[in-house]
């Protein structure tokens, strides 16, 4: 009987990651109907070090792995909806990425992606809500509790908009689908029932273990590390919280790996904010979405073995 898993995943385009026991397993429905499963066997940082595997640290570097991954899933389940018809010319850029980096030019560019990523999440979620919550130090609120209150509020805030906006788009709106297809999915094997769509649709698209919760808790933790760390000058408070970033993911990555595991009341109070915030960012699936999000779980477990293409990570 499986309980409670370490199984996670992700929705990608028109399919489902899965990361399992036994590997990493991305399924996608091309546009002729078919199915496609890409699996991988891959050990995870924390396993491979022992120092990686350490409280704290192990989440952050988790967060890494796991944008890696996820960047290398998009990738894959992006390359099946690209248009055939033309092939197009490489750009000058892509020539000399080539030129430069040779067959390392993939990982440099996904490097890039990496990079770029984290440094607009970055300005958009600590750097701009610092900025903002000077404001108010300025026409007389000087608690430094207060401010980091203010901040973490306005925080919370942006990301709330920038979810309900991105949703309002067709395409994200079918990604918000197969994400809750990846949830439903995960519950029915946690339930050892057998899985087949229909039995999956029963279940409940909100799971204790969602990046969206990870999200929403680092928000509120931040507000109380960030709190130690004072309110003196503007860009002192910047490098507080770039410096401290590794710890806020690192202690949240914690706090979701105990909700995963506790039935307490603590843990399904601490669970609900999160919870509920996935209303935004999952929608029901279909019975086509379920059979996609089933066949990648079943790959990933080792349910199902099936012959594919393997992704490139490292590990």
């Amino acid at each position: 009987m499986p309980g409670k898993t370490s199984v996670g995943g992700q929705a990608v385009i028109e399919g489902v990651m899965m990361r399992g026991m036994k590997g990493i397993s991305t399924a996608v429905r091309k546009p002729n109907g078919e199915i496609v499963i890409d699996r991988k066997e891959c050990v995870p940082y924390t396993k491979k070090n022992k120092l990686f595997g350490l409280p704290i640290l192990r989440g952050f570097v988790s967060l890494i792995e796991s944008l890696i991954i996820g960047i290398n899933t998009l990738n894959y389940s992006a390359s099946f909806f690209e248009d055939t018809q033309e092939e197009e010319k490489p750009s000058k850029l892509d020539k000399w990425f080539e030129n430069i980096f040779k067959d390392k030019s993939d990982n440099v560019i996904m490097g890039l992606t990496l990079f770029v990523s984290l440094g607009i999440a970055t300005l958009l979620f600590f750097i701009l809500p610092t900025f903002a919550a000077n404001i108010f130090k300025k026409i007389g609120i000087y608690s430094t509790v207060g401010l980091n209150i203010i901040e973490g509020l306005i925080r919370v805030i942006i990301f709330l908009v920038y979810i309900y906006l991105i949703g309002k788009m067709e395409d994200i709106n079918r990604v918000f689908q197969y994400h809750g297809a990846e949830h439903k999915t995960i519950f029915c094997y946690e339930s050892d029932m057998e899985l087949t769509p229909e039995n999956a649709k029963k279940f409940k698209r909100f799971h204790p273990r969602c990046g969206t919760n990870f999200l929403f808790l680092v928000m509120i933790v931040s507000i109380v590390l960030f709190s130690f760390t004072g309110w003196n000058s503007l860009w002192q408070r910047i490098l507080y919280r770039l410096l401290l970033l590794p710890i806020v993911s690192g202690t949240t990555y914690e706090i979701i790996k105990w909700m995963g595991k506790s039935d307490s009341v603590l843990s399904r109070v601490t669970a609900y904010p999160g919870l509920m915030l996935q209303k935004l960012t999952t929608r029901e699936p279909d019975l086509e979405q379920l059979e996609v999000a089933i066949k990648a779980l079943k790959s990933a477990e080792g349910i199902e073995i099936v012959e594919s293409k393997e992704l490139e990570i490292d590990g």
